[in-house]
C-alpha cells in the first residue's frame, strides 16, 4: 500500500472512531492492565488542557459578541504586539541587569587580583603555583601571587600594579634618565629609579636577588669580592687577554629575567611581577598635542642604575662564566669576570688566538655581544691591566695615574685645596679622599705616604 493511502486510512479511522473505541483498542494492545481503569492525564497536560479550554471559552464568548470581525482581528493583533513588546522589554532589562552584575563582579575581581600587566608581558599570569620546596631550599621568600608581593613590599595591590604595568607610551615613568661621561669617551645612559620603585627594588635585591648564586669567577658586585680579587689571579702571567661585553645590561631582556625567577622556583605570575619591577624599556620623550609621552624604543631590559641589575646579571651569567672558565682551563689559562669585563691570563701566548675565537663563539651563543674596540692582548713586555689595575709584577695602579694623584696632593697642600678643583667638583674633598683610598686598596704599600699627603692637603681646605 502506498504511503499516501496509509495516511488517508489513518486519518479516516481517527475521524470515524469515537474515544471509547480508541481506548478499548489501546487496552487490547496492552497500554494498561485489564484489571485497572483508564489512567488519568499527566498533571502538566491536564493543566495545559484546562488553560486551552478557558481560552476557547473566552474566544467563543468574544466571537459571539463580535459585530466587526476585521476590527476584532486588528485589536487581537495589537494586543499580541503589545504583549510581545512588554516581554522583550522585560527580557532586555533582565539581560542588562545580569550584564551589570557580571561587570561589577569582574571589576571587584580585578581590584583584588592582577590579571593583566600590559601588552607582551602578561602571558602566564594565571599560573600562581610556586615551587615551595625549591624556594625554601634557596632561602627565598615564598610568594605565589601579586597579593603576596604587595604584602611583603608593604604597598597596596593598586600601587604594585601601577609600578609594574607596561605601557609602550607613558605620560609618567618611574625612572629619571640622564647621561654621564665615560672614562674612555662618550656617555653612559643612566636610568635611576624614582623613590617608590627604588624602595621596591631594594626589597627585591635584599630578599631575593642578593641570595641568588654567582659563579666563583664573578667578582663584580659580589659580597667579599672586588677589583682586587678579580685582578689578583692574573698577576705575573705571560699574556693577559681582555674582552668587553657591549651594552651589557641592555642585553638582558625581560624574558631572561623572568626565566631566572621561574628557575629558582617562583610561579610564572610572581616571576612576571618581579621581572617587571627590575626591567624597563629604553624610552625617548616626544610631545603630542601639548603633552609629553615617553615612548618605548624596544623590549624591557635591565636598566643601568637599578640596584638589582648587577646581581641579576651575575646570576644570569652563570652558564657563560662556566663555559668560559672551562675554555680557560682547557688551555691552562685563568678566567675571571668583573661585570662586563672578561679576563683570561696564562703562560702560553700561542693559545691566545684559539681562546679568543672560542670565547667569541660562546659569548654570541649566550646572547651577548663583544665590543671589539676594547679587546686587548697584553704580553709581559707591555703594561698589563685588569679593570684598571696593573698586574705585571704585583697589583698597583698605572704610574702616570699615581704621579698625577701625588702632584695634586702636593699642590693642594702648598696652594690650598680649592686651587686644584679645576673641574668644580661639588664635593672635592670627598672625591679626593675616595681616589686616595682606591689606590691604597690596590697597593697597600703606598698607603702611608698617600694618607699623609692627603691629610696635609685637607688641612688647607
Amino acid at each position: 500500500m502506498a504511503e499516501d493511502e496509509k495516511a488517508k486510512l489513518y486519518k479516516r479511522l481517527v475521524r470515524d472512531a469515537n474515544d471509547w473505541q480508541v481506548l478499548e483498542r489501546m487496552r487490547v494492545n496492552g497500554f494498561w492492565p485489564w484489571n485497572k481503569g483508564i489512567p488519568n492525564d499527566p498533571p502538566a497536560e491536564a493543566a495545559e488542557r484546562a488553560k486551552i479550554d478557558v481560552e476557547l471559552r473566552t474566544l467563543r464568548a468574544q466571537s459571539g459578541a463580535v459585530v466587526d470581525p476585521d476590527k476584532a482581528l486588528a485589536e487581537e493583533r495589537k494586543r499580541r504586539w503589545e504583549a510581545s513588546k512588554k516581554r522583550r522589554k522585560e527580557a532586555k532589562a533582565k539581560r542588562a541587569a545580569e550584564a551589570k552584575k557580571r561587570r561589577e563582579a569582574f571589576a571587584q575581581y580585578r581590584r583584588a587580583n592582577v590579571i593583566h600587566l600590559g601588552e607582551g608581558v602578561s602571558a602566564g599570569l594565571q599560573d600562581t603555583t610556586s615551587n615551595v620546596a625549591e624556594l625554601t631550599r634557596r632561602g627565598l621568600p615564598v610568594l605565589a601571587r601579586s597579593q603576596d608581593v604587595a604584602m611583603v613590599l608593604g604597598i597596596s595591590l593598586a600601587k604594585l600594579r601601577w609600578l609594574t604595568y607596561h605601557r609602550r607610551a607613558a605620560a609618567l615613568v618611574h625612572y629619571h634618565r640622564y647621561a654621564i661621561p665615560k672614562k674612555s669617551g662618550g656617555t653612559r645612559a643612566i636610568s635611576a629609579p624614582k623613590a617608590a620603585l627604588a624602595q621596591a627594588q631594594r626589597w627585591v635585591f635584599k630578599n631575593v636577588v642578593e641570595r641568588l648564586d654567582a659563579s666563583p669567577v664573578a667578582h663584580g658586585f659580589v659580597r667579599h669580592r672586588s677589583l682586587v680579587t678579580n685582578a689578583t689571579p692574573h698577576v705575573g702571567r705571560k699574556v693577559v687577554l681582555n674582552l668587553d661585553l657591549k651594552d651589557f645590561f641592555p642585553s638582558v631582556t625581560f624574558r631572561r629575567v623572568k626565566g631566572l625567577f621561574r628557575k629558582v622556583g617562583y610561579s610564572e605570575h610572581v616571576a612576571s611581577v618581579l621581572a617587571l619591577l627590575c626591567t624597563e624599556p629604553p624610552r625617548v620623550a616626544t610631545e603630542l598635542d601639548g603633552r609629553v609621552f615617553h615612548v618605548a624604543l624596544g623590549a624591557r631590559v635591565l636598566p643601568q642604575g637599578a640596584c638589582t641589575s648587577p646581581a641579576l646579571t651575575n646570576a644570569l651569567c652563570w652558564r657563560l662564566d662556566r663555559r668560559l672558565a672551562g675554555l680557560a682551563k682547557k688551555h691552562g689559562f685563568t678566567f675571571t669576570r668583573y661585570a662586563d669585563d672578561l679576563t683570561f691570563s696564562g703562560d702560553r701566548p700561542g693559545a691566545s688566538g684559539r681562546i679568543l675565537k672560542s670565547a667569541r663563539a660562546i659569548i654570541a651563543a649566550e646572547g651577548f655581544t663583544e665590543n671589539p674596540a676594547k679587546t686587548k692582548v697584553m704580553r709581559a713586555s707591555q703594561r698589563q691591566e685588569v679593570t684598571g689595575v696593573v698586574v705585571n709584577q704585583r697589583l698597583t695602579v698605572a704610574r702616570d695615574e699615581y704621579r698625577t694623584l701625588r702632584a695634586l696632593l702636593h699642590n693642594a697642600a702648598k696652594h690650598g685645596l680649592a686651587s686644584q678643583n679645576r673641574e668644580n667638583h661639588p664635593a672635592f674633598a670627598a672625591h679626593l679622599r675616595g681616589r686616595v683610598e682606591y689606590v691604597c686598596m690596590i697597593d697597600p704599600a703606598r698607603a702611608p705616604k698617600l694618607r699623609e699627603a692627603l691629610a696635609a692637603a685637607l688641612a688647607r681646605a
